[in-house]
């Protein structure tokens, strides 16, 4: 196995372990015996525990960023919006870079990995605001209900049959943000 693909393996399974530990519940020495290699090769390709933990969550939150930018085009204000809405939905099924996010709201305590979280949903918050062009507050509720589906992936609400699990379940529509404006909520 090449370096490279060696890397993407160490990721791919590291990823998942992640999602599910956290960064202090996750052991170097599980990730190692799964990808068949010593603890000390991923040290040397990674420097720390820590920053393979960062590497993966600044991933998890491009991917929905990058993703979000892609459908929306050359599209601005709510039609933007509405398709990043759309988009994010889609990649819930993605539960392991929702988990993966999650981990890193969770281990902010961390002053590393605090900043590493805070610029990648700074990232995501700009690339909202650019491409929409639309005021703070409508992007703040966009991104909050983002969140929220976030935390309804994280608890596999599709799994539940009780009334607020179909609550979260119930699908956003674009119109929703045109009454959430700076002008309607001062």
């Amino acid at each position: 196995m090449s370096g490279s693909e060696r890397r993407a393996q160490v990721l791919g399974i590291a990823a998942g372990e992640f999602a599910a530990g956290g960064l202090h519940g996750t052991s170097i020495e599980r990730i190692a015996r799964r990808a068949g290699i010593t603890q000390a090769y991923i040290f040397r390709m990674f420097g720390t525990k820590k920053a393979l933990f960062v590497e993966l969550v600044v991933a998890a939150f491009d991917r929905v960023t990058e993703g979000m930018r892609d459908v929306a085009g050359d599209g601005t204000g709510l039609d933007a919006l509405g398709r990043m809405g759309a988009r994010y939905n889609q990649m819930l099924a993605d539960r392991t870079s929702l988990l993966l996010q999650l981990q890193g709201f969770a281990a902010c305590g961390d002053a590393e990995v605090r900043d590493a979280v805070r610029a990648g949903f700074g990232r995501m918050w700009r690339t909202v605001a650019e491409t929409t062009a639309l005021d703070p507050v409508t992007i703040k509720a966009f991104l909050a209900f983002g969140m929220l589906l976030n935390n309804g992936a994280a608890l596999q609400v599709a799994e539940v049959r009780e009334p607020w699990a179909k609550g979260l379940r119930t699908r956003i529509r674009p119109g929703l943000f045109e009454h959430i404006t700076a002008d309607t909520n001062r």
